[in-house]
């Protein structure tokens, strides 16, 4: 028979490891550091197996802890969508919906979700984390958020996905009405504009920058999309963006910018969730618009990209360069403002 004295001390074995550490532990489940390792020390004696050891300033799992912690972390999924719909059949709040994304995915996508949802008076809370889509992966592995819409990320073991659309990339400099070169081109004499560097566009940037033998003149990290456009915005700077952010500016913005497409790979955008995510009836109702959506979007960028010069060019770059994906990459809405 379960002793469910030990339910608490499974709950503190996986907030250490997902946390990396005692103290981080304690703090988010409001308790001492003392009270969080008297937990598992009970539930390590109850199992006559160590499962957690020192690692430098902070702890980690065992071999033994690694392999119990897939059912441990299906254990919290499973018992945080019971009290969720338990929940709803009570007429209480629903249990917060967490969900990273990265700062231009979540103005194009869960804005109008969510404003649709709030306009509709579907009982939702939720707490959204801007962060890029590698790390956003590695939320969802934790615990720590219920899901998060990733650009050219795989869904680890035990996480599920579903497809939203296939995202190109343009290049974007400041509006030039003199002298205009290809703005590829025109980093030989101005700033590129760089995302941070475990971001999928930071990585298609420097496969791009090595394979074309370019060397920037100057360069300037930021943090976000919508940052690189700020600088693009205000006159410096050409860089690396993905399409959607541009299909997204209003006419009088985009007539600040020169863009074009780039010969790049197209990424795929998913949805990633958590195992028992979407059983609560709020949660798959925020999933469904998620995923339609993504659609939309996935259908203006089709739209937009028809069959310009530039989409043509991109697609004759790509055949020509070895070992890039097989999906070429297509402007959307990048094609140079008129």
């Amino acid at each position: 028979m379960l002793d469910a004295t030990l339910l608490p001390a499974l709950l503190s074995l996986l907030t250490v490891a997902r946390s990396g550490s005692v103290a981080a532990a304690a703090r988010l489940q409001h308790r001492t550091s003392s009270a969080i390792s008297q937990q598992v020390r009970k539930l390590e004696r109850h199992v006559g197996v160590k499962l957690l050891e020192r690692a430098g300033r902070g702890v980690r799992l065992t071999a033994a802890g690694e392999a119990a912690l897939p059912g441990i972390l299906k254990l919290g999924a499973e018992t945080e969508a019971l009290f969720a719909h338990l929940g709803e059949l009570s007429g209480r709040p629903p249990a917060t919906l967490r969900v990273a994304v990265s700062d231009y995915l979540g103005r194009a996508l869960l804005v109008p979700v969510l404003r649709e949802l709030l306009d509709e008076k579907t009982a939702l809370r939720f707490e959204i984390a801007t962060t890029h889509s590698r790390e956003a992966v590695r939320l969802v592995e934790r615990g720590e958020v219920d899901c998060a819409v990733v650009t050219g990320q795989q869904a680890p073991p035990g996480i599920e996905a579903q497809h939203l659309f296939d995202q190109p990339f343009a290049w974007v400099g400041p509006r030039r009405s003199v002298g205009r070169l290809a703005l590829t081109q025109r980093l030989a004499r101005e700033p590129l504009l760089r995302l941070g560097a475990e971001s999928q566009g930071r990585r298609l940037l420097e496969d791009y920058l090595l394979r074309e033998r370019i060397q920037p003149v100057s360069t300037i990290d930021v943090p976000s999309v919508s940052l690189l456009l700020a600088y693009v915005s205000g006159g410096l700077g050409v860089g690396l963006v993905p399409a959607l952010a541009l299909a997204e500016l209003g006419r009088a913005e985009r007539a600040r910018y020169d863009a074009e497409a780039a010969a790049v790979p197209a990424l795929s955008v998913t949805l990633i969730h958590r195992a028992g995510f979407r059983r609560g009836a709020a949660a798959e109702r925020f999933a469904a618009r998620l995923i339609a959506e993504g659609g939309r979007a996935g259908a203006r960028l089709e739209a937009g990209a028809g069959a310009s010069p530039a989409r043509r060019a991109a697609r004759r770059s790509s055949r020509r360069t070895p070992g890039t994906a097989a999906r070429p990459a297509r402007p959307g809405g990048a094609s140079r403002p008129r």
